[in-house]
Order: structure tokens, then sequence, then C-alpha cells
């Protein structure tokens, strides 16, 4: 492919993600992809990742508002703290946008972010990378043929991210003070308080913050999992939070009758990652296993199980490209033809719309 037709694409935040899957896979396909621009609030990070990626000085970026104006053709938002001042930007200097998950904190935001993208006539897409899987593409295929769906699951195991990342050389930045942290912090707990009723940070129940963290920065995926499959839910039927808050149950009923259970645990010690995606009818059932998002190469694997007459029979495929890869060069299509992408920001809304009412229905059905 010809210099002047790689997709020039810059990345607000350089942390994890960043390091481990954007950037390396920007340059292993260098003949689609060209790294545009890097904005972090970490000097050392940028100047340590600028030279190990080969992005000049001029194409560093301490503001994200800068990188924006930069010649980039589409922005990836994956910076610590909220995504909609980035995600706004960049759609209102004519950027498409391809937004890290949690999108933003509140559906306000995401409404600002969606009104934004559209304004200016961009794509903004939602990194859903698991809905971008061969795996998770075809279980899709098979759920939608199955009559008598009754069921689906979610069980999510999490082990501390640490054990995961240390595998990793990753750059991290000491030239930030322990304020910038705090304040990101404080202005989550705001944000979280006032979104569930409550008049500061400091009244939120501590268990019920941490379980909003969760929820919002982990099974947000399960959740829009899911919406890949039936829609957003009719209604949250209820939710359940204990273990101070590191685990949750929510169960959600749909319109066509299905009931789904999502349960999310956290699981520190435990290096074993489970992330399971499971939908059962009365004579057919499709199940999804979900490597983390920090893995390289390891495969999503789909078991099809079900009886024709008295035959049970069983099906199993497995898939190693890195979903990744595929939401990056989704994004460029979109952009290129003027597609609307899979993970929309208008539907991503709802997500985060359902992440508010698993913790509203919480605290209302509390004695």
């Amino acid at each position: 492919m010809a210099e002047r037709e790689r997709f020039r694409v810059g990345i607000v935040g350089c942390g994890a993600i960043a390091q481990i899957q954007y950037l390396p896979l920007l340059r292993e396909m260098a003949g689609e992809f060209e790294i545009g621009g890097l904005c972090d609030v970490s000097g050392e990070v940028l100047d340590t990742l600028g030279e190990r990626y080969g992005v000049p000085p001029a194409r560093r970026f301490g503001d994200f508002r800068a990188l924006a104006a930069s010649d980039v053709e589409a922005v990836v938002v994956c910076n610590s703290g909220s995504h909609a001042a980035p995600s706004i930007a960049a759609a209102a200097a004519g950027k498409h946008v391809l937004v890290e998950k949690p999108m933003c904190t509140t559906p306000e935001e995401g409404a600002a972010m969606v009104a934004a993208a559209e304004r200016a006539g961009v794509s903004l897409m939602v990194g859903y990378m698991k809905r971008h899987d061969p795996g998770y593409r075809w279980a899709a295929e098979c759920v939608a043929q199955m009559a008598d769906l009754r069921w689906a699951e979610v069980r999510h195991l999490h082990p501390d991210n640490g054990l995961h990342l240390a595998r990793f050389d990753l750059v991290r930045g000491s030239d930030l003070p322990f304020s910038a942290r705090a304040e990101l912090d404080a202005e989550y707990g705001a944000a979280v308080a006032q979104m569930l009723g409550f008049e500061t940070a400091a009244a939120l129940p501590a268990a019920v913050r941490r379980a909003f963290f969760w929820v919002h920065n982990s099974m947000i995926h399960d959740l829009g999992n899911l919406h890949g499959l039936f829609g957003p839910p009719e209604r949250v039927v209820g939710t359940e939070i204990w273990a101070d808050g590191n685990a949750i149950t929510t169960t959600l009923a749909y319109s066509t009758g299905l009931r789904a259970t999502c349960t999310w645990v956290d699981l520190p010690a435990l290096p074993a990652f489970e992330e399971t995606l499971a939908a059962y009818g009365s004579r057919e059932r499709v199940r999804v296993s979900f490597p983390t998002g920090f893995s390289i190469g390891s495969p999503t694997t789909v078991v099809r199980e079900g009886v024709d007459e008295t035959q049970p029979w069983r099906e199993e495929r497995s898939w190693q490209e890195n979903p990744f890869a595929l939401e990056l060069r989704h994004l460029r299509d979109c952009a290129r033809t003027g597609a609307a992408p899979a993970n929309d920001g208008r539907a991503a809304v709802r997500d985060i719309e359902l992440v508010r009412d698993l913790f509203l229905t919480y605290l209302g059905d509390r004695p």
C-alpha cells in the first residue's frame, strides 16, 4: 500500500492497553497504518515511546487538543479518566474516533460525544474488541438461529491485572505528582455519586463505588457482548453486590422473554482468567470462552452442543486472530467508506445507562 494510503492514527493515553495492543499492532501493520502522533500527560512516557516507535518530537503532544489539531485521520482514545473530552475534541477537529471502553462515565457525557461526532460527520466507535472476534461473530450467528432461546449467562472471574501485566515491559511515568491520580479519582467519584443520587462522593457506600468501578471498567465488555446478541434489555430484574463490592450478579429481562444472568467476581490472587458467554435453548446451547484483553495469541473457543431428535451432537472451534487488529481495520474501513461502525457510540450509550440502572435497581431494592 502506498505511503499516502496508509491510515494515520493518533493515540491519546499511552498506558497499558496502548503499549500492549495498539502501538505494537500499528507498527506490525505498517503497510496499512501509520502512528501519526502520541499524547500523554507524562513527558517521560511520551519520549520513551516516541523513540521506541519512531514518532518524532513534533508529533508528541501533552495536550489532546494539539493532537486532534494535527493531520491524523483518526484518534484512539484510551487515557485514564473520562474519555469524553478527548473524544469530543477529536470529533470537533474532524477526526474519526475509536474510544476505549468504558466510552464515558455518565450517559450525559456519552450523548455529548455522539452529538459531536454526528455534527462533524465522523465515526464514533467504541472499543468492544471482543465484538470483532471471529469466535464471537460465529457464536452470534449460531445464537441467531436458535429456536426457543430461554437463558443467557455471563461469568467473568477476574484476577488482578498485575498478574498478566508483569510479563510486559511497560513504560510508566515517574514524572506525575500523586495529586494527578487523586484528582482523577475525585472527579470519577463525584460523577458516579451524582448519577446514583448521592449528594457527595463521600456519601456513596464504599462497596457500591467499588462494584460500580468493576462493572463500569470490566463487566462493561460483557454487557456490550450481550447487547450485540440481543439488543438492550427491557429492564433490570435485580442486582446483588457482595464481598465488599468485589462481586456482582445482575439479572436482565428482554422483551422476548429471555433472561440473562451476569456475574463478575474479583479473584485477585488466582492467575486463571475466565470470561464466558453462553446462550441456552431447549435443544441447543452455545458457549464462548474469551482470553484476557492483555493476551497475545490466546484462542477464543466456541462450543456448540445440541440434540437432533434423540442424537446429541457437539462442535468446537477456536480462533487466534487478534480482535484489536480487526477493530483497527474496521475503524479505517468505516472512515474511508462512511459505513456505520459495528459498535457505534449511540448504541454504547445504552450500555452506560444500563450500568447506571444496575446500581439504581440495587439501591432501590435495599431495605
